[in-house]
């Protein structure tokens, strides 16, 4: 029988629940902070330098990963137009197309509106050993649920996808059988209908308590819990619904995996099929960031990430030695990213080779490289990602 709570309950709940996790440890940041040294990583490339400004991109230096929320100065960020400047005062959020009531929402008009906070943890959907996975980062995001909006101003009965527009624009060049045109588009992306009523996907305008800075899309931008970072549409400037699918380049072309199955694999073999699909949600991944000796005792520190489904662990294995279970951080949340820790007994001096694997509980497992030598595509690679450390 389930049980049955007052509202009053519920409230108190939730109260006490707030206050517990105020006092709880925020990745065991006591033995980060208690005289510990990092140990080295062997397996950076001599070039890495992530404090290096890039107009493309920002990438977060994993070894600094502290606490369960990614400091915004170093949230990782990539778009791939421009970065826009707009002026909070005068922006307006465009709601349109097959809904009852088109309108222009303003930020303050936004901010009045009920909001809710979210721990939600992501990455790039190219993020991979080349940028030392540091394409990654999670924040408290704050804003007011798209459901909400979409109620506000009434979906219209044929309405079947919500496309979101970006502000960030600039040429890209589309082939269309023997004809190339290049042309200025907005970014955009699409969900469908069903998905938009969930209630986590959020608009939102403020990051870990403030404003959105201008990497991370200000004044408003969207966030899709369990999905890739493409999918979080950043300078939000107009929510459109549609009855049919919406095929712009950063949904229909540029966002792919192409898997073969069966046959052989081989390019040319003709019992291989080539199966394209959507890069939408987060496929299981974890990773370690920072080895950490204390006295005589070293700790193991990473991240996982997945598409929400509940974890069920996540292991660490030693120079090929027997797989031993991590712990997961007591501030993990459903869609943040899930922080781990393990210790490393009898650490001898020298090189070491170390690596993590993730199963959440329907029984996915992290995969290793080799299982997935039959992707043609670089995106959603959540392949087990060995690290090489020098104990002194």
């Amino acid at each position: 029988m389930s049980e049955r709570i007052t509202r009053r309950e519920t409230l108190k709940r939730g109260l006490a629940a707030t206050s517990l996790l105020a006092f709880l440890p925020s990745w065991d940041i006591q033995a980060l902070a208690e005289g510990g040294t990092d140990v080295p990583f062997t397996d950076i490339p001599a070039n890495f330098d992530p404090s290096i400004p890039n107009q493309t991109s920002r990438i977060l230096d994993i070894r600094k990963i502290e606490g369960p929320f990614t400091p915004t100065d170093q949230y990782f960020a990539v778009q791939h137009f421009n970065r826009p400047e707009i002026n909070g005062s005068t922006y307006r959020l465009k709601l349109s197309g097959l809904v009852n009531k088109p309108m222009e929402i303003s930020l303050d008009e936004l901010r009045a509106m009920r909001s809710v906070e979210l721990a939600v943890g992501y990455e790039c959907s190219g993020n991979s050993a080349h940028s030392m996975q540091g394409l990654a980062s999670c924040g408290r995001f704050t804003g007011v649920p798209l459901r909400n909006l979409l109620k506000h101003v009434g979906v219209g009965s044929k309405a079947r996808e919500v496309v979101f527009f970006g502000t960030d624009h600039g040429p890209q060049e589309l082939v269309f059988r023997k004809q190339t045109f290049n042309l200025d588009q907005q970014y955009g992306r699409s969900i469908t209908l069903e998905n938009a009523m969930k209630p986590e996907p959020l608009v939102a305008y403020l990051l870990n308590g403030e404003p959105l800075c201008r990497e991370q899309g200000f004044p408003v931008r969207l966030i899709m819990p369990g999905w890739y970072g493409m999918a979080n549409v950043k300078w939000l400037a107009e929510i459109h619904l549609q009855e049919d699918r919406y095929l712009g380049n950063f949904q229909a072309r540029w966002y792919r995996s192409v898997v073969g199955e069966g046959g052989s694999g081989a390019d040319n073999d003709p019992e291989t099929k080539w199966v394209e699909t959507e890069v939408t949600r987060m496929h299981l991944k974890s990773v370690i960031a920072r080895v950490r000796k204390t006295g005589g005792a070293h700790e193991i520190y990473g991240y996982a990430l997945n598409d929400g489904t509940p974890m069920k662990s996540v292991e660490i294995q030693i120079d090929n030695g027997p797989w031993q279970r991590a712990t997961f951080a007591s501030t993990n949340s459903k869609y943040s990213w899930k922080l781990f820790t393990c210790k490393w007994e009898g650490a001898t001096p020298g090189e070491h080779t170390l690596v993590s694997r993730a199963t959440d509980a329907e029984g996915n497992v992290q995969p290793v490289a080799a299982d997935l030598t039959r992707k043609k595509t670089f995106l959603q690679d959540n392949a087990q990602f060995p690290r090489k450390v020098r104990i002194g």
